[in-house]
């Protein structure tokens, strides 16, 4: 069942983030959005993960959604190892170990967060949201202290979940787009637009 946004209204502090947004997903593929700092991009993936709730409007196809989220924070558990951040999730330590060798951190398994460098918690967090059974993948500008090698060796991960679910891939970066993105939309605001 497809994703749909009917006349979303959110209102954060005040001001209007979401103003009367119209928008269906697909049901796969990866849809990158695109656009300035603070035009609504998060608001929005932050909606459609349930935690924002609109002030009105009506979002179909959510019920029993299980969303997978990156958020701009890695958002790790810091008394956890970076081993244990991922097996919270898999709940299985040959699953975890195959997605610490996806993401090139075998060898990182007892490091806590503080001992990771930023881009080694960013694939974390990655792998943890890729691994999670979902139905939704929302990533927030995931591939942040990231050079080009690392995220091109990260790159087939995310297509191969979004055969089967919609993926929304917030980012500033052109280059992830081209390589990612099946679909490409303009955001300006606020409130949020989209263009495709």
């Amino acid at each position: 069942m497809s994703i749909v946004l009917e006349q979303v209204r959110v209102v954060l502090g005040g001001k209007v983030i979401l103003d009367g947004l119209n928008l269906t997903l697909p049901d796969q593929g990866i849809v990158g959005l695109f656009g300035p700092s603070g035009c609504g991009k998060t608001t929005l993936l932050m909606t459609l993960c349930g935690l924002i709730e609109p002030r009105d409007g009506s979002i179909t196809g959510s019920q029993n959604l299980r969303p997978a989220m990156v958020f701009q924070e890695d958002r790790l558990l810091p008394w956890l190892t970076a081993g244990d951040n991922l097996n919270i999730i898999l709940r299985d330590q040959e699953k975890t170990q195959l997605w610490l060798e996806r993401m090139q951190l075998s060898g990182s398994e007892q490091q806590h967060p503080h001992q990771l460098s930023g881009g080694m918690k960013r694939r974390i967090a990655l792998a943890r949201a890729l691994a999670c059974p979902a139905d939704l993948l929302l990533l927030d500008e995931p591939f942040k202290g990231m050079d080009l090698h690392l995220k091109k060796s990260i790159y087939p991960w995310i297509r191969k979940v979004a055969e089967n679910i919609p993926v929304l891939l917030v980012t500033h970066d052109q280059e992830e787009l081209a390589c990612l993105a099946d679909q490409v939309w303009q955001a300006d605001g606020p409130p949020l637009k989209l263009h495709a």
